[in-house]
């Protein structure tokens, strides 16, 4: 098989169990839960599949080891899969948690770090998140807090409206809250270290955390900045989110330009309605509501065609200057 060139497809969702999700994904995705609550669809996972095409069963980890540089392009620094994109389904509060960044994480022997992103796909009218520290919040605040159950009180609090942007940088403690659907673009890390679980018998990471915490960061809501082809949601030194207009109804159109020098790996995700994939040298395939398809770096030509309704992000990793 030609791994040197691989075209585009949709990938197989992997739903996660989580304490604090929920037993009915419906009718955001077509399944329910068995034994365990649903917190997580994880959309680009290493071990999700491969959904269609030559590669259909295959996992995200094994086709990037395969073929790196035909989905990443010659100026990736890694073969890895860059991103982890998953659905947020939040029926309790999930813990205060922080996340090291890429030195930390590097300390203790893992990979990278975990900035990530938050994109509202639908807010409750008093959703909210916690979203970093107060200002004037210290170390030894945080300490006791972690300590006595007080820590949620020195967090900043956020509201949220689908269609926001929120950006999260390593360090920053934060907790996700009931009331909002999320889409979470993140470095392929899961590392998280828990500050404060509200009883729940899982371990906490107390000085790691405390570690890993800045007490002021970058994150906060981002406002869009349209372009006359397509807006930017964000464009951070991992990742980039624009929102991809595809406006009439069962047109084909093709997709604007990175504007990069060098073309890379997205991907695209329908927030809403559905679109059609094609081109030559593989066969159409529909990208269904808040499914995902990757778009190899040697994909080619393909078009885009708005099946109705269609709201379409594109997702690209971004290579931070060190790593280059």
């Amino acid at each position: 098989m030609d791994l040197t060139k691989v075209a585009p497809f949709l990938v197989e969702p992997r739903y996660v169990g989580k304490v604090w999700g929920y037993d009915d994904l419906r009718p955001w995705y077509d399944h329910i839960a068995g034994s365990e609550p649903i917190g997580e669809v994880w959309l680009t996972g290493d071990d999700c599949l491969v959904a269609n095409g030559p590669h259909a069963g295959k996992k995200l980890s094994a086709l990037f080891s395969e073929a790196s540089v035909a989905l990443l392009g010659s100026h990736s620094p890694s073969n890895e899969s860059p991103l982890l994109i998953k659905t947020i389904f939040a029926r309790e509060k999930l813990s205060v948690q922080v996340h090291p960044d890429d030195r930390m994480a590097q300390k203790y022997g893992d990979p990278r770090g975990k900035t990530e992103c938050w994109y509202v796909l639908s807010a409750q009218p008093d959703a909210k998140l916690a979203l970093g520290l107060k200002p004037g919040v210290t170390i030894d605040q945080v300490r006791t807090g972690m300590k006595d159950g007080s820590l949620e009180n020195s967090l900043n609090v956020l509201s949220v409206d689908a269609g926001d942007m929120v950006f999260v940088d390593a360090g920053t403690v934060h907790a996700i809250w009931p009331g909002s659907i999320l889409l979470e673009t993140q470095q392929n890390c899961d590392l998280t270290y828990r500050m404060f679980d509200y009883g729940r018998a899982r371990p906490l990471h107390i000085e790691k955390s405390l570690e890993a915490t800045r007490l002021k960061t970058r994150a906060g809501k981002v406002p869009p900045q349209p372009l006359d082809d397509r807006t930017v949601l964000l464009d951070v030194e991992y990742f980039c989110v624009e929102r991809i207009p595809i406006a009439v109804h069962r047109a084909a159109v093709t997709l604007p330009g990175k504007g990069e020098p060098v073309p890379g790996l997205s991907y695209l995700f329908a927030v809403n309605g559905s679109a059609k994939i094609s081109g030559p040298g593989f066969d159409a395939f529909e990208l269904p509501t808040r499914g995902i398809a990757a778009i190899p770096a040697t994909a080619g030509d393909f078009i885009v065609e708005n099946l109705g309704d269609l709201d379409m992000l594109r997702i690209s990793p971004r290579w931070p200057v060190a790593a280059a």
